[in-house]
């Protein structure tokens, strides 16, 4: 059986190019960047050449760009390191209910061990937050707004720029979590007014495990790990040096193949959003109508678990998600789904497909026959349905 991989927002597969281009620092460059002689000067020219990469990608300068383990990382340290450093100025952090749990946790963390104060902005029902209360929620207090550039599981994209503006007027730093969004849309710090942006190598067809955060020169900023003085002085650790050469390799193919493949997958996400709600009946699809990821798709479909949908998809051939990969197994609906006002029983049926680069015509095709005698099947079963 041909297997169909729709759950690109989860991961992506790594390139051939990009695994290539791995696999020969490890072959040829073992030597540590930190290192003066011969064999750490080549990992270090390497490294930097791909620093170069990245930094062209977004518009932003070398220097700005600080390589980390992932996404993850990357929120923790602009969040952390941004508090961390301006906790003589203030104490009061903004973000919305839809952020990654990589923001959300971490904030909450901090509210609840370091008395830092926290506003959670609601968002309207296509998962937006109004510019205007951020406006209001700022305070002089205000140190961190953190707002994401794109919903991971909804694909809601979220008005960073007008965002962005207020916390300038206002002084505050701003940080917006990019990584569902580098790669797939035009990103360039020289015109979003962000200090602070999350990226992540996994997300653009490179390796899982590495990422960056850009900081802007100048933008207030204290490291969150002890240990060597790697990276300017920001991230502690020895340098992933093949992945970070993957990155960038990674981060090149896609801003150079963007401007073909990103409608492409468009086109593709709305053939299968429209086939799905011709063919299914009590379809909710999540989102924002237009302001949203290229290849997302993200739906709910009343009467069946998503859970259920995922397993007989998979049996069928055909890899999905119920939303984002790293909350998978739990038995809660999912708090974006939530924050847009969807019940509870709605939210349970979340279906998210997510197309990349090999998503083809006929691989749509064959979602719209399986899934609605899938969902027909599942009802049928459901003592609820």
């Amino acid at each position: 059986m041909r297997r169909i991989y729709l759950d690109h927002a989860a991961t992506t597969p790594v390139d051939p190019r990009v695994a290539e281009a791995m696999a020969a620092v490890y072959r040829d460059a073992p030597g540590n960047p930190s290192s003066i002689h011969d064999e750490g000067r080549q990992a270090r020219a390497l490294m930097d050449t791909a620093r170069e990469r990245v930094a062209a990608a977004i518009g932003a300068e070398p220097s700005e760009i600080v390589f980390t383990s992932g996404g993850t990382e990357a929120d923790n340290l602009a969040v952390r390191g941004t508090v961390a450093a301006l906790r003589h100025k203030g104490d009061h952090v903004v973000t919305t209910a839809i952020e990654h749990h990589a923001v959300l946790d971490t904030v909450s963390e901090l509210e609840r061990e370091q008395n830092v104060r926290l506003t959670v902005l609601p968002v309207d029902r296509y998962g937006r937050v109004d510019p205007e209360d951020v406006r209001e929620a700022i305070t002089a207090r205000t140190v961190l707004v953190s707002v994401m550039h794109a919903n991971n599981e909804i694909g809601t994209i979220e008005p960073i720029a007008e965002i962005g503006r207020i916390c300038r007027e206002r002084n505050v730093v701003f940080h917006s979590d990019a990584v569902q969004t580098v790669g797939a849309l035009e990103v360039d710090v020289r015109r979003l007014p962000v200090d602070l942006l999350s990226l992540n190598a996994h997300k653009f067809y490179g390796p899982k495990g590495v990422g960056a955060l850009y900081v802007r020169k100048g933008t207030p900023f204290a490291r969150i790990q002890t240990g060597g003085g790697q990276e300017r002085d920001r991230r502690a650790g020895t340098e992933n040096v093949a992945g970070i050469v993957a990155m960038g390799a990674a981060l090149e193919i896609a801003t150079r193949e963007r401007a073909i493949e990103s409608p492409r997958l468009a086109r593709l996400r709305d053939l299968l959003l429209s086939g799905v709600r011709d063919a299914i009946d009590d379809v909710v699809v999540n989102g924002h109508p237009t302001e949203r990821l290229p290849n997302n798709a993200s739906l709910c479909v009343r009467g069946v678990q998503g859970e259920s949908l995922i397993v007989a998809l998979d049996l069928a051939g055909i890899a999905a998600s119920s939303g984002a990969a790293c909350t998978t197994g739990s038995l809660e609906p999912s708090h974006v789904l939530l924050a847009i006002g969807l019940s509870r029983e709605l939210a349970q049926g979340s279906l998210r497909l997510t197309l990349g680069r090999a998503t083809t015509d006929e691989d749509v095709d064959v979602v719209l026959g399986e899934l609605p005698r899938i969902v027909s099947r599942l009802r049928a079963a459901s003592p609820v349905a």
